[in-house]
């Protein structure tokens, strides 16, 4: 009797497990994706190489390939939802969307509110430089000074890694990155602090007017945000991951964005 009793309280946890799992999975974002036949992304256009406007007006970029990639390995369609960043985490919390993927950095503040994937890329900040200081401010440790005034995008990773490392100089903020950096080129600010890959790409575009310091000096790794409660969305999001590293796709995505400058002739 007693064998029997253990193996019915057996068959009732396996049911139980199994009916919770079943649970688990009607909830996902990742089976509303699939029934829906379409994946939602939030993210913010103005980002180059991640999230950039074409000539034409479409969104392209890393991020844009990224999410087409990611929706066909589904078998959905993709709707690219252009978001201010400072709305963008609220729109995933608001389930505007399915998942952000606009070049955001994994932050313990920003883990609080979302769960992100394993990182897809790995990036630093960097100093764009007024020309007249070059040659005496060669690092961010020189800008760390009351006679400095430095420009960035508000609420981004470089605004708090300003007022981080160097929290004697002036800081203006800005809604978008152009308009910060645009302050440095018209002489109004010293230094605009950013990401390397967006300083990179500007400052070769305007290498006359700009100098930059393209040392990091900060360690940002990049990744997909996505509500709490989803381990199926997130087990399914890190292994895609895994396999467009490991059968080339994210190398040739890669080197499109950010080896070629082909594609600057094509935005705006």
């Amino acid at each position: 009797m007693k064998k029997v009793l253990l193996g019915l309280a057996a068959l009732l946890g396996t049911a139980t497990v199994s009916a919770s799992d079943n649970n688990l999975w009607e909830k996902s974002t990742l089976n509303e994706i699939l029934n829906r036949g379409e994946l939602q992304v939030c993210l913010e256009a103005g980002y180059m190489p991640f999230d950039m406007r074409d000539k034409k007006g479409n969104l392209v970029g890393f991020d844009v390939d990224i999410a087409k990639t990611m929706a066909k390995a589904m078998g959905v369609k993709v709707d690219l939802r252009n978001t201010a960043w400072d709305g963008i985490i609220p729109a995933l919390l608001t389930a505007k969307c399915d998942i952000i993927i606009s070049g955001m950095t994994i932050t313990p503040e920003r883990n609080l509110k979302v769960n992100f994937t394993d990182p897809y890329i790995v990036v630093g900040q960097t100093i764009l430089l007024n020309p007249k200081l070059e040659g005496t401010v060669k690092n961010y440790r020189d800008l760390n000074d009351g006679k400095y005034t430095i420009t960035t995008k508000l609420g981004a990773t470089s605004d708090y890694a300003t007022k981080k490392y160097m929290s004697k100089a002036k800081l203006n903020l800005f809604e978008t990155e152009s308009e910060a950096v645009l302050e440095v080129v018209n002489g109004n600010a010293d230094a605009f602090i950013y990401d390397l890959p967006y300083n990179a790409i500007y400052s070769s575009q305007n290498a006359d007017k700009i100098v930059h310091l393209d040392e990091s000096f900060t360690y940002e790794p990049l990744g997909f945000a996505i509500r709490k409660g989803d381990p199926d969305f997130m087990n399914f999001l890190n292994n895609y991951l895994a396999q467009i590293k490991g059968d080339g796709t994210y190398d040739k995505l890669y080197n499109k964005w950010f080896v070629s400058d082909s594609w600057i002739k094509n935005v705006q």
